[in-house]
């Protein structure tokens, strides 16, 4: 009875902080609140969505789908990777990194009413004069409008104090400062394609009355930079280049910090292009492309405007213009990674993995207090069935994780903790192989499912791309 005893005691005990931990986990992704209603919101259509998925940008170091980006990007401002909403009709719809991003850049103004925002502490909102919904809850940009410019003040004083010293931060300082970073990165990427939707705003527009799109000033950069340099030699500068020089350059900055989607002719220069950059490197000189800089521009300006006249003439550009930059992706030997990236992410390979874990530990409880019995036989036989499925949905993930990263899957937490997870399971299960014993069996599924919790927790709490190159520290 004793080793019995003590058999129940641990499984007890395992079962029980796997639980904890998993409710801690849906604690974290979950906010309170009721479902938020956009009655003019419609979801894009799947054939958009699959055509965005595989666009390469390059961030952090690295090239990567577009859908990579996102999913790191709602992560890190929305806690979660997906939100629900009622949109056009009552409908429910569920909204996924992608669709967000897509938002995002080319729907701002319904972006702006989504719940983008996960606040945790409420006297981060209060202090900035902002009436929060409850302790915890999820905001959208326009619910945070005005408290906005007072957030966003207070956010550079905390910056300043972070810099001499980051202990100096009371936790609600820390959290405002964090706020005021998610909305700057949040408006990054819904201005980054203002340039497109608007031209040159006020004081541009042409005796037609139409604004004049930011690729035909660049056509004529080389005279409106000579005659710039001429002003700076003393000589009188027309009103009008003033005036376009100013509104260049606030383009330019608006679309500076967000995806860098052109891939430079030059194999020798390592990083790409965002839009802002096409923009300020024309008028400054210093790009080696000048005409593929106003062909990538004028592309997203169509794209952009093509919107207005349904999804599908929107998709049409948008392929066009995917093309153009996978191509050019291709040529310097960049894009060979992105499409199994981009499938890696469509499958939640480590939820189903604790899934026939989580199996494992049903079976194996069921298998310990029916011990060698026909019930006792059965469930050991589903535990090992149940384990070997678990590590397969381990293996897979990890195996395509490092042919992305191109290096051993053990450069971070998140990484480490996956894989030492397998290892454990792929030990167990050789262990049960050679000794028949059932302890090690009985155990190892509570282990299996507590790493991929304490995983998920890391990746939440961190809300970065863990498939990024490694930083040196030395």
């Amino acid at each position: 009875m004793k080793p019995n005893l003590g058999r129940w005691i641990v499984f007890t005990i395992g079962l029980l902080a796997v639980t904890v931990i998993a409710l801690f986990a849906i604690k974290d992704s979950v906010a309170a609140g009721d479902t938020r209603t956009i009655s003019n919101y419609k979801p894009w259509e799947e054939a958009t969505l699959d055509a965005a998925g595989l666009l390469p940008i390059q961030e952090g170091g690295r090239i990567k789908p577009l859908g990579t980006y996102a999913g790191f990007t709602m992560l890190s401002l929305h806690g979660a990777r997906k939100m629900e909403i009622i949109g056009e009709g009552g409908q429910e719809v569920t909204i996924k990194p992608l669709a967000w991003m897509m938002d995002c850049l080319f729907r701002p103004e319904l972006a702006n009413e989504l719940p983008t925002f996960r606040v945790d502490n409420a006297e981060v909102l209060d202090s900035v004069g902002i009436k929060s919904k409850g302790r915890r809850d999820r905001y959208a940009y326009n619910d945070l409008k005005p408290g906005l410019e007072k957030l966003k003040q207070m956010g550079a004083a905390y910056e300043e104090i972070s810099k001499r010293d980051p202990k100096l931060l009371k936790p609600v300082e820390q959290q405002t400062l964090t706020l005021a970073y998610t909305v700057r990165n949040y408006e990054f990427l819904t201005g980054y394609m203002d340039f497109a939707r608007n031209g040159l705003l006020p004081g541009s527009a042409t005796a037609e009355g139409k604004l004049l799109p930011v690729s035909e000033v660049m056509a004529a950069a080389p005279k409106i930079r000579a005659e710039l340099q001429a002003a700076a030699q003393g000589k009188q500068v027309s009103q009008e280049v003033q005036t376009i020089s100013v509104l260049i350059e606030q383009a330019a900055n608006s679309a500076k910090f967000g995806p860098n989607l052109f891939p430079p002719s030059n194999k020798d220069d390592a990083k790409w292009l965002s839009a802002g950059d096409r923009i300020f490197h024309i008028f400054t000189g210093t790009t080696r492309e000048p005409e593929q800089s106003v062909k990538d521009i004028k592309e997203l300006e169509q794209t952009v405007q093509a919107l207005k006249s349904g999804e599908e003439a929107f998709r049409n550009h948008f392929e066009e213009l995917e093309k153009s930059i996978v191509a050019r992706a291709e040529a310097r030997n960049e894009y060979k990674s992105v499409p199994l990236e981009a499938s890696y992410f469509k499958k939640n390979w480590f939820l189903y993995a604790l899934a026939w874990f989580l199996i494992a530990v049903i079976s194996s409880g069921v298998m310990f207090f029916a011990g060698r019995s026909k019930t006792g036989n059965l469930s050991y036989r589903i535990t090992i069935i149940a384990m070997a499925l678990g590590l397969v949905y381990l293996i897979i993930p990890i195996v395509k994780r490092s042919i992305i990263m191109g290096r051993p899957p053990v450069g971070n937490l998140y990484d480490t903790i996956i894989f030492i997870d397998m290892a454990i399971v792929a030990f167990a299960l050789l262990v049960e192989w050679m000794t028949k014993k059932r302890f090690v069996l009985g155990i190892t599924p509570i282990v299996a499912a507590f790493l991929i919790v304490l995983a998920r927790r890391f990746e939440v709490g961190e809300g970065k791309d863990h498939l990024d190159p490694l930083v040196a520290v030395l």
